[in-house]
C-alpha cells in the first residue's frame, strides 16, 4: 500500500508510530527509575523535581525544538544532519564541521540504544512470578536473550523500514496505550501528582538538592530519541509526526506522573531494586506489558538504525564516507539498506551488552554523544531560520540560546559519564575521522585536477575517430568528468590521445551533478561536436543510486531516435575508461597532508570502485591508474662518487 506522506493519516500515523518512536517511547522504562537510584533519598520534593524536570525536557527539546522548529528544515521532505547541513552549506565553509561531528556522534549512540532499550525489557521479566528465580539483571540467560533478540532485529533490516512500520506500528499503538493505562491507574489514587508539572519543582530540584545538578544527566534520557525523530522525517512526513507526537507525548507523561504516584504511595525512601515502570503495571498484566515492551525496544532500536542508514546514505551522497553498497529494499522513498553499516552497528551492540551486562550500567554511559549531535543540530539550525527562513536576528538568537544554554547543561552533566563510556569514544572517533579525511581529500584531490578549454581538441578529437590507422578501441568511449561545460580534465586527454591512443566512432563526457532534492533524475545534452562528441549532464538527488551504464545507454538510444547521433550499439559497445589515482612516491607532505591522504588511500581500497559505485557492468569498465603528486620532491641532492678501485 502506497501512503501520502504529505498528509495526516491513519496509516502514515502507524507507521511513524513503528519507526521512530521507539526510543523515545521507551524511555520510561529506565528514565525515572536511573534519576531515583542516583538521587539519593526519595522524597516528595524529588519525584515531583524529577517529573517537572523531565516534562518541561520533552516541551522544550522535543516538542518545541524538533517538532515545531527542526523538523521544518526538510529538504525536499527529507530530515536529518545531512540534509540540513545541504540546505544551509552555502551559507559558511566551516558548516561542513559541525555536520561531521553531530552525524558521528548520533551514529556512535546508535549502537547503546539497542542494547539499553531490549535488556531493560527484558530484566522487567523478573518480576512475573515463577521467572525472578532464573531473571537477574547482568546474569547469563538475560544476556543470551538479548543478543538472539539484537541478532534477529539486524538480520530483520534488509527487509526495509516499510515492514518495520507496518508491522509494528499497531504494537506501538498498544504500548503507548498500556503507558496510559498504567499511568492513569495511579493518578486516580494520587491527583495531586498533577502538580509536578510546575517548572518551579523542577528548578528547586535543580538548584537545591546536592547533586541537582548532575541529575540532568539521567534526566536526558527521556528525550534521547529526538534526533532520530528528525532523522526518519522522510520516512513518515511532517503531518504524520505532528498528530503521531501529540499521542506519543500525552501518554509518556501519564506513565512518568503514574510512576511518581506510585513512587510517593509507597512511603519509602529508595526503590528497593524495584522498576516503578513494571510496579504500576497490574500483576496479572506482568508477562504481556514485558512482551509488548520487548517488541517496544526492537523498534526503538529499529529508530536509530533506519536514521544510521539515511546518515550514511546521505553521507555517501554528499562526499563525507566513501562509497558503500546501498540497496533499496521496497519501493518507498527513503527505504534503504546498507550491509556494512548494519554489521558494525551489530558488532557494536554486541558489545556493548557484553562490556555493561545491566541496563542500569548502560544509563551510566548513556546520553553523552546525543548532547555533542543535539548542539551540532542547533548550530545549523540557526543558519536555516536566518539565512533560509530569514528571521530577525533577535527572534533566532532567542530560540538558538534557550536551546544552547539547555543543551550545554545537559553536556556538562554527561560529561561526568565520559569515563565510563571509554568503550564508545574509539568507536565515535573512528566515525568522525573518516568523514574528516574523506572530504578532506576529496577537497585536495579536486584541486589537484588540472583543466583546460576542450575547444583545441574538439579538432583531434575528429581527426582520431576518422584515423582508421589507428585500431578502434570501442564504438563509444565514455569518461566521467567534474569540469564545467566547456572544460576537460588534462588527465582525461593525455587518456584519449597517448595511453593508447582511442579511437571511437563516438566520444561522450559525462557529468554527474547532485541536486539538493533527493529524488531528482533529469539530464541535459551539450553536443560538442555533431555526430561525435557530446557531454551529458545528470542531475541526480543526493539519494538516487547512480545507474550511470543503463541511464547513458537509454540517452544514446533517444539521441539516435532524434537523428542527433548515427549509432548507438549494444552495452558491450560501450566502454568507460574509469581513471584511478594513486599517491605517489614523489611527494612532500605537511604532517596534515600526510595523514589525510595516507588514510584516504587506505580507505579506498575498502570502499566501492568508480565502476560499480556508478553502476557500471565490469565488461564495459577499463581501469587507467594515474599518479596524484600533490607537493613534489624538489629538492634531492645526488653526489656522484667514482667506486672504481685500482686493481
Amino acid at each position: 500500500m502506497q501512503v501520502n506522506f504529505q498528509r495526516a493519516s491513519t496509516a502514515g500515523f502507524l507507521i511513524a508510530l513503528g519507526i521512530i518512536y521507539g526510543d523515545i517511547g521507551t524511555s520510561p522504562l529506565y528514565t525515572l527509575q536511573t534519576i531515583f537510584n542516583e538521587g539519593g533519598a526519595i522524597n516528595r520534593a524529588v519525584v515531583f523535581g524529577a517529573i517537572s524536570c523531565i516534562f518541561w525536557t520533552l516541551t522544550l527539546q522535543t516538542t518545541f525544538k524538533y517538532v515545531i522548529i527542526t523538523i521544518r528544515a526538510d529538504n525536499h521532505g527529507e530530515g536529518g544532519v545531512f540534509s540540513l547541513y545541504a540546505l544551509v552549506h552555502r551559507y559558511g565553509k566551516h558548516l561542513v564541521y559541525p555536520a561531521i561531528i553531530g552525524a558521528g556522534t548520533l551514529l556512535a549512540d546508535g549502537i547503546i540504544t539497542p542494547p539499553i532499550t531490549v535488556t531493560s525489557a527484558i530484566e522487567g521479566l523478573n518480576m512475573v512470578k515463577g521467572l525472578d528465580q532464573h531473571i537477574a539483571p547482568g546474569n547469563t540467560l538475560v544476556i543470551e536473550v538479548v543478543l538472539v533478540i539484537l541478532l534477529l532485529l539486524f538480520l530483520f533490516q534488509r527487509f526495509g523500514t516499510k515492514v518495520v512500520g507496518g508491522s509494528f506500528g499497531p504494537i506501538m499503538f498498544l504500548w503507548f496505550a498500556l503507558l496510559s493505562f498504567a499511568g492513569i491507574r495511579q493518578i486516580i489514587q494520587y491527583p495531586g501528582i498533577f502538580a509536578a508539572l510546575n517548572p518551579v519543582y523542577g528548578l528547586r530540584l535543580l538548584i537545591q538538592h546536592p547533586h541537582g545538578f548532575w541529575l540532568l544527566g539521567s534526566i536526558f534520557l527521556c528525550t534521547t530519541g529526538a534526533e532520530a525523530l528528525y532523522s526518519d522525517l522522510g520516512h513518515c512526513g511532517r503531518p504524520n509526526i505532528y498528530v503521531s507526537w501529540t499521542y506519543v507525548k500525552i501518554a509518556l507523561v501519564l506513565n512518568y506522573l503514574g510512576q511518581g504516584a506510585w513512587v510517593l504511595l509507597r512511603h519509602q525512601s529508595d526503590l528497593g531494586g524495584i522498576n516503578p515502570f513494571f510496579a504500576i503495571v497490574p500483576e496479572k498484566f506482568i508477562l504481556v506489558s514485558v512482551i509488548i515492551a520487548t517488541v517496544a525496544s526492537i523498534i526503538a532500536s529499529q529508530a536509530l538504525i533506519s536514521g544510521s542508514f539515511t546518515l550514511i546514505s546521505e553521507a555517501i551522497s554528499l562526499g563525507f564516507w566513501p562509497r558503500v553498497k546501498v540497496k533499496y529494499p521496497t519501493d518507498i522513498r527513503g527505504q534503504i539498506y546498507i550491509p556494512s553499516i548494519n554489521w558494525i552497528l551489530f558488532i557494536g551492540c554486541v558489545g556493548v551488552v557484553l562490556y555493561f551486562r545491566t541496563s542500569e550500567a548502560m544509563t551510566a554511559a548513556y546520553g553523552f554523544s546525543i548532547t555533542v549531535a543535539m548542539l551540532m543540530t542547533t548550530f545549523l539550525v540557526f543558519y536555516f531560520l536566518r539565512y533560509i527562513k530569514k528571521y530577525p536576528f533577535w527572534i533566532v538568537g532567542a530560540i538558538v540560546t534557550v536551546f544552547v544554554l539547555v543543551e550545554t547543561s545537559f553536556f556538562v552533566a554527561n560529561a561526568v559519564k565520559l569515563l565510563k563510556r571509554l568503550f564508545f569514544l574509539v568507536f565515535e572517533i573512528g566515525l568522525i575521522t573518516t568523514m574528516y579525511v574523506w572530504y578532506n581529500a576529496r577537497k585536495i584531490t579536486i584541486r589537484l585536477l588540472k583543466f583546460t578549454d576542450i575547444t583545441p581538441f574538439l579538432a583531434q578529437l575528429v581527426r582520431l575517430s576518422q584515423d582508421t590507422s589507428i585500431p578502434k578501441y570501442s564504438i563509444h568511449v565514455v569518461y566521467l568528468t567534474r569540469a564545467s561545460r566547456h572544460e576537460i580534465e588534462k588527465r582525461i586527454v593525455d587518456s584519449i590521445f597517448d595511453n593508447p591512443p582511442k579511437r571511437a566512432d563516438f566520444y561522450w563526457l559525462i557529468n554527474i551533478e547532485r541536486t539538493d532534492d533527493p529524488y531528482t533524475v533529469e539530464y541535459d545534452v551539450d553536443m560538442l561536436f555533431p555526430g561525435k562528441i557530446a557531454r551529458v549532464n545528470f542531475h541526480l538527488g543526493f539519494r538516487v543510486q547512480p545507474r550511470i551504464g543503463i541511464m547513458l545507454r537509454k540517452v544514446a538510444q533517444e539521441l539516435v531516435d532524434s537523428d542527433e547521433i548515427p549509432v548507438c550499439g549494444r552495452p558491450k559497445d560501450f566502454k568507460f575508461v574509469i581513471l584511478e589515482r594513486f599517491l605517489s612516491y614523489d611527494n612532500e607532505f605537511s604532517a596534515r597532508e600526510g595523514f589525510i591522504l595516507n588514510s584516504y588511500f587506505s580507505l579506498l581500497r575498502l570502499a566501492r570502485s568508480d565502476s560499480r559505485a556508478y553502476g557500471i557492468d565490469s565488461d564495459q569498465a577499463v581501469i587507467e591508474k594515474v599518479p596524484l603528486v600533490v607537493t613534489p620532491i624538489s629538492n634531492i641532492t645526488l653526489k656522484r662518487v667514482n667506486r672504481n678501485r685500482p686493481e
